[in-house]
């Protein structure tokens, strides 16, 4: 299966994806949000990839690999995961008929857990970190025959997720900025692929955790590094940047945000303030995100993806306790 994971990432690539993509999802909503336009200064835009069956962006990714592993008579797979990326995978392995198995960290999220194991997944909690997964996937791949679904260095996932912002552009053509969460790199690597190759103009910012920022350091640094990984937000977790989207978004970045655990937790909180809508840490993070680059962001339109809504229980508590919930942004 090599010449998949070698398959070309293009603008070409994302259009051919929607078809399989579209034979199972539908386009999700891209909504101007008055309140959030005013506290940025800008026209402010969501783009609610949580409105997916699975609650994230990564559904694309899935459904568009699924289709190819289908066609090859692929009878099984099995991924390393913190949640959404194998919440997708379940779901996706589900309606192509094929078996999966999801490899997730000791102690994490519930929520997410659950829903693998409702997507029909076998679930296999091991090791304590993002990283420490992927070891036991390695080492279970070859005995049980199973295709290695890569959350990263796999195109056909970043050219499925590419389709969500190509409804971006067909639905705001003029566009001048979008804000991307960033834990292992497909959702930013798919934005510059599909956003930069119709209008090179467009900036595309991305936002990390402090707690959890390899990809952050190895955009700085312009090699890959890696990092302590310990932020509570899922979408965050990892410990080390990824090749395939690490060679697309090391030199493709307008600016990169980081912040910290308690900033996550306020951009939850906002998001429920301005938007009504429940999300996870990395979801919520693109609004904290455009607070810290009002003065680029000043008088642009600009796109804030909300990547996720799969928090636990515990994080949406501890994030509606914020005074942000019930009253908005205070300086």
């Amino acid at each position: 299966m090599e010449d998949i994971k070698r398959h070309p990432i293009s603008l070409t690539e994302v259009i051919r994806a929607r078809k399989a993509v579209y034979n199972r999802l539908t386009p999700s909503p891209l909504l101007e949000y008055i309140g959030l336009s005013e506290l940025i200064g800008a026209s402010v835009y969501v783009k609610h990839e949580n409105h997916h069956p699975t609650g994230s962006f990564k559904i694309r990714g899935g459904v568009n690999l699924m289709s190819h592993l289908k066609a090859r008579d692929v009878k099984g797979v099995i991924t390393f995961s913190t949640g959404n990326h194998g919440i997708s995978i379940a779901c996706a392995a589900s309606w192509f008929g094929v078996d999966s198995v999801v490899v997730v960290p000791q102690n994490n999220n519930p929520a997410k857990n659950r829903m693998i194991r409702q997507s029909g997944a076998e679930l296999i909690e091991a090791g304590g970190t993002f990283e420490e997964a992927a070891n036991v996937v390695e080492s279970l791949c070859e005995s049980r025959g199973l295709y290695y679904v890569h959350p990263a260095n796999e195109p056909h996932l970043i050219n499925g997720v590419g389709t969500g912002f190509l409804e971006v552009i067909e639905d705001l053509p003029d566009v001048d900025a979008v804000i991307v969460p960033i834990g292992a790199g497909s959702e930013v690597a798919a934005a510059i692929t599909t956003l930069k190759n119709i209008n090179p103009g467009i900036e595309i910012y991305a936002v990390q955790s402090s707690s959890s920022q390899a990809a952050y350091l190895s955009w700085k640094k312009g090699v890959i590094v890696e990092a302590p990984n310990s932020t509570f937000a899922g979408g965050f977790a990892t410990g080390i940047a990824y090749e395939l989207p690490f060679s697309i978004y090391k030199e493709n970045l307008a600016d990169f945000v980081v912040l910290s655990e308690e900033e996550i937790y306020q951009g939850i909180a906002l998001a429920g303030f301005y938007t009504h809508n429940l999300l996870e840490g990395a979801g919520g993070a693109p609004i904290m995100a455009a607070l810290k680059l009002k003065d680029k962001l000043k008088g642009k339109k600009v796109v804030l993806q909300f990547s996720g809504c799969n928090a636990s229980s515990d994080e949406i508590r501890r994030a509606y306790q914020h005074s942000y919930f019930s009253s908005g942004y205070k300086k």
